[in-house]
């Protein structure tokens, strides 16, 4: 799954529609429990998921996950609102610039800490496994990677870096494979919404 903007452009700051669309397909599609991977932003809205929907989500893998870097406070909103909106505003046209900065603003400038979209007591009480895979550029700060991972009682970290080299690469897909499969969800916890609710 890949969170789409597309009519979804709400200035509520966390990125809960995202987090509602992720939760309104697995309830259309009758799935209970379910794993997430995501990339950069992707750990952002994972961790808002896990805020919005606890229970359903298993397992988490956030990969080069996005975070706040203090010698950089508005990197994330000004690479977004030069290389991000204006393509979002031509291809809905229904959408316009001012619309896409006050999201980003929300996004990026009012929650302006960490992971963006959760706190880190939120983080400390969150009782799902979560595997980190951090990078250390600009907009994915090893450090904050690593805070996550330590506050998260049920928290693994990979190998870093873990790009580096296709060793390395193998040793990471092999630790979030053993990672994934040991987090499966149960058979039963895929049967529809309604058939497990009897």
């Amino acid at each position: 799954m890949v969170a789409s903007p597309r009519g979804r452009l709400r200035s509520t700051g966390r990125g809960d529609a995202y987090a509602d669309d992720h939760v309104g397909l697995m309830d259309h599609l009758g799935i209970r429990e379910f794993m997430v991977l995501g990339f950069c932003i992707g750990g952002p809205f994972i961790w808002n998921l896990l805020r919005r929907a606890p229970g359903r989500v298993v397992a988490a893998v956030l990969a080069q996950p996005s975070g706040f870097r203090p010698t950089m406070p508005d990197l994330f909103y000004q690479n977004n609102i030069k290389g991000w909106a204006p393509g979002l505003c031509e291809r809905q046209p229904q959408i316009t610039m001012q619309m896409a900065g006050a999201f980003l603003n929300k996004m990026y400038r009012s929650n302006a800490d960490f992971v963006f979209t959760v706190t880190r007591d939120f983080v400390k009480s969150c009782q799902t496994p979560i595997l980190v895979l951090p990078d250390d550029v600009p907009a994915h700060p090893y450090a904050v990677a690593l805070e996550s991972a330590h506050l998260a009682p049920n928290a693994q970290v990979s190998i870093y870096p873990w790009k580096a080299n296709p060793e390395q690469i193998q040793l990471a897909l092999r630790h979030l494979r053993a990672f994934l499969k040991a987090h499966r969800p149960a058979a039963g916890a895929t049967q529809p919404l309604a058939a497990a609710a009897q």
